[in-house]
């Protein structure tokens, strides 16, 4: 009898396991990015790093893909991405979409605007300026939500 239940234990811990596996991954990312940019190729490469299974959607019309998405102008950068309902615009380290997920505040997404130097995907040289991932809205509120390279 005992030896029934501990392969009865067993075999749950053997079906469950992969339910929790599951439960912990990080949810699925969809990048926009134009075909010949090789940063954003850099910026892709950090977060499958990161753990995230990233799907990559080349276009030509990535201004019509950042209207379309609600990106304000003034956080624009080369690639959007969109995570489990927000959005991730530019250079954005992966500490700071893990901090997105965990927290989940109200917002359309975070940003890095531009390209700075020393984002993940601008590597250049161990070269760094100072940047901040921003917290925004559609309405083009934003707010800084982790900065970087700051001295």
């Amino acid at each position: 009898m005992l030896k029934t239940a501990a392969l009865a234990f067993a075999a749950l811990l053997t079906v469950a396991a992969p339910a929790v596996a599951e439960q912990s991954a990080k949810p699925p990312m969809t990048v926009y990015k134009s075909p010949s940019c090789g940063c954003c190729g850099g910026w892709v490469d950090h977060m499958r790093a990161a753990g995230y299974h990233v799907e990559v959607k080349d276009t030509d019309a990535m201004d019509m893909v950042k209207d379309m998405m609600g990106v304000p102008d003034a956080m624009a950068s080369c690639h959007t991405a969109t995570i489990d309902g927000y959005l991730v615009e530019g250079h954005v380290p992966a500490d700071a979409v893990d901090r997105l997920l965990a927290e989940r505040p109200k917002a359309t997404g975070l940003a890095v605007p531009g390209m700075p130097v020393g984002s993940p995907g601008m590597e250049m040289g161990g070269q760094t300026e100072p940047y901040a991932a921003m917290l925004f809205n559609s309405d083009g509120t934003a707010r800084t939500f982790m900065e970087y390279g700051q001295k």
